[in-house]
């Protein structure tokens, strides 16, 4: 097998064996649905009840077994979702939502793997990726497919997917080639990794940027000093979490601010306009991915601690 892809997309391949393998995987797996959401905007969102806020910004039970699911923020029109096969490939859908003829016509996808070895195939190519490894893979690829190495021990692959108006190559990404930086400190409690995986001094795409970072033991703050990017959206999974673990995670505008309570492996959406930043009662990590009008890492504005409410 190899664990490299074609170095540049060269489009669907040609003849009905590769209509008629991609229908057969698809017939033996549940109809993929994507779920729209619409969110609100800072004037809603100030009088907003705790029920509401999780309908419009939490996504709950993303992760299940057998199953890929997804759905679409529709600000930005990213699409967020999970696959965890078990002793069958399962197929990246084609939603008719997408107006498409298959997922990445018109999109490109980020892949991080969360669970145990498992293998991403685009067309003829398998990229194996173990844990925290990931892959980009870029507009033009119809056929896509994930699978566990071990359907006992399953992989839980992570996607995020953003409209792509340019085509770039697929690439893996493994722990040898990511850009990690150590930032904030023990005594402040935010002692972190950022590790950028797809951003424009690594692996390059059209419109995504994603990374994971880890928090140090003893450290349960993220993203502060608080800041927003009314550039672009972010979107943040929560994970190695342990089962009664929490992350209170907080958004809104500065002088109106309100809280997530998140658990393991649920994500939540911010935004352009919100702030995010949160506080666990354990360590943890995340993922983070963003899209929008540009896709510089440093492009955020800062909100000073003593103007928040």
């Amino acid at each position: 097998m190899s664990k490299t892809p074609r170095s540049r997309n060269s489009g669907p391949p040609s003849g009905s064996s590769f209509v008629s393998s991609l229908n057969d995987i698809r017939k033996t797996q549940p109809d993929t649905a994507l779920e729209l959401r619409d969110l609100p905007g800072p004037g809603e969102f100030s009088r907003m009840e705790t029920a509401e806020l999780r309908a419009a910004f939490l996504i709950e039970n993303l992760f299940v077994p057998g199953e890929i699911r997804m759905l679409c923020c529709q600000s930005d029109r990213a699409i967020i979702g999970a696959a965890v096969p078990g002793r069958k490939a399962l197929a990246l859908a084609n939603p008719r939502e997408l107006a498409a003829a298959y997922f990445t016509q018109r999109r490109e996808l980020g892949v991080v793997n969360i669970g145990h070895q498992g293998i991403v195939r685009i067309g003829p190519n398998e990229i194996i990726l173990d844990e925290r490894e990931a892959v980009y893979i870029g507009r033009g690829n119809p056929d896509i497919r994930f699978s566990s190495r071990d359907p006992a021990n399953p992989a839980q692959f992570y996607f995020v997917s953003y409209p792509a108006h340019a085509t770039y190559p697929c690439e893996k990404i493994d722990t040898a080639r990511i850009e990690s930086t150590e930032c904030g400190s023990a005594a402040g409690s935010n002692r972190r990794t950022i590790h950028k995986l797809i951003h424009p001094a690594g692996v390059a795409s059209c419109q995504l940027t994603m990374g994971l970072t880890r928090l140090a033991e003893g450290s349960v703050w993220n993203t502060m000093p608080a800041h927003t990017h009314g550039r672009r959206s972010e979107i943040y999974l929560y994970f190695n979490l342990p089962k009664e673990g929490i992350v209170v995670h907080c958004m809104g505008e500065p002088k109106e601010t309100s809280h997530i309570i998140m658990r393991d492996r649920q994500v939540v959406l911010s935004p352009s306009w919100s702030l995010h930043f949160g506080a666990g009662t354990t360590n943890y990590s995340f993922i983070w991915a963003m899209g929008g009008e540009n896709q510089e890492f440093a492009d955020t504005d800062a909100v000073p601690m003593e103007e928040l409410l």
